[in-house]
């Protein structure tokens, strides 16, 4: 495997993300959508999840394509940008036909980012105009780190932050992950800066430094959050051809790659999620050599996404936690 050209999920072609982010608010949200539906499924591993249409997903349900994903922050409010980007879509002409009429399919996951230092006191939800904001921002360029659903993460130890990676495998297919930071562990070996996702680095991409030293498994972490206030949310995807149950099994097969980068992670009071979509625009080069190795670039494009995300993290007044970067 080999980074794509702009190491970000929109090396899978076709594919864009906007971001929005509110500095007041500390907050913001992420979109990811395409100019066609897309094959979707998703894989749930922590005990606090906030979603929207994952029902949907599911490979016996009716819908077999989604017109845009949202990660976002606001905890249950945030649910609500999904509604921005529904609007926005809904104008472009966009979602399922019920007769004369399209509706716009907008699956959607959230962090806990409430209690972060920023201003929460709103009169209105503001996270529909952030999602119609983010939707007006897709392009295959976007930026990481403090910016869209990562604005206001936190982790165990670090700023937390919106993180993305590719890679591509040498039958050609392309893989992508797009992932918010928001976890209750840490992504760092205790006592360093070397990342948990190291043995996955690619070049530099997160700093270069090599190996985290040996492991005490006798090491038990703090908890530094309470229940719900935690959360990682990715979304891994492909430009293989994959349904529903392939893509559900592909986002169950990256959540490894969220353990090999968070410690611990899928915690009780994380909502750790993960969404995969296909674009079907390559068909694949082997059915059963090419779903084994989606599986593993998933996981690993996943945990090299993680680690940038909070590599890409930078300071701004009233932080409640350093960053990596300044350390």
């Amino acid at each position: 495997m080999q980074p794509g050209s702009l190491n970000l999920i929109t090396d899978v072609d076709g594919l864009l993300v906007g971001n929005a982010r509110d500095d007041a608010l500390r907050s913001g949200t992420t979109v990811l959508l395409a100019d066609h539906p897309l094959a979707c499924g998703v894989s749930v591993m922590g005990g606090a999840p906030g979603t929207r249409e994952t029902e949907l997903l599911a490979p016996d349900k009716t819908v077999q394509g989604i017109d845009a994903l949202v990660l976002s922050g606001g905890s249950a409010f945030g649910l609500a940008a999904c509604d921005g980007v529904s609007e926005g879509l809904r104008r472009l002409g966009r979602g399922f036909p019920v007769g004369p009429v399209r509706v716009p399919i907008v699956p959607g996951a959230i962090v806990f980012d409430l209690l972060n230092g920023g201003d929460k006191d709103w009169d209105q939800n503001p996270y529909p105009a952030l999602g119609r904001k983010a939707l007006d921002a897709a392009s295959a360029r976007f930026a990481l780190g403090s910016e869209g659903g990562g604005t206001g993460a936190l982790t165990h130890r670090w700023k937390g932050g919106l993180g993305s990676a590719s890679a591509v495998l040498d039958c050609g297919v392309t893989v992508g992950a797009l992932v918010v930071v928001n976890a209750l562990g840490s992504v760092t070996a205790p006592g360093g800066r070397q990342f948990w996702a190291s043995p996955w680095e690619m070049g530099q991409e997160f700093g270069g430094l090599g190996l985290a030293g040996p492991f005490d498994a006798a090491h038990e972490p703090p908890m530094t959050k309470q229940l719900g206030e935690a959360t990682t949310i990715a979304i891994v995807a492909t430009d293989a051809a994959l349904d529903k149950g392939a893509l559900t099994r592909m986002a169950t097969a990256a959540q490894d790659g969220m353990a090999r980068a968070i410690v611990p992670s899928h915690t009780p009071y994380d909502g750790d999620l993960v969404f995969a979509v296909s674009t079907g625009a390559r068909p694949l080069p082997d059915p059963v050599l090419t779903p084994f190795q989606l599986g593993h670039a998933a996981a690993s494009v996943l945990a090299r996404a993680i680690a940038r995300g909070v590599h890409a993290a930078i300071p701004r007044p009233g932080d409640l936690q350093p960053c990596w970067s300044r350390k």
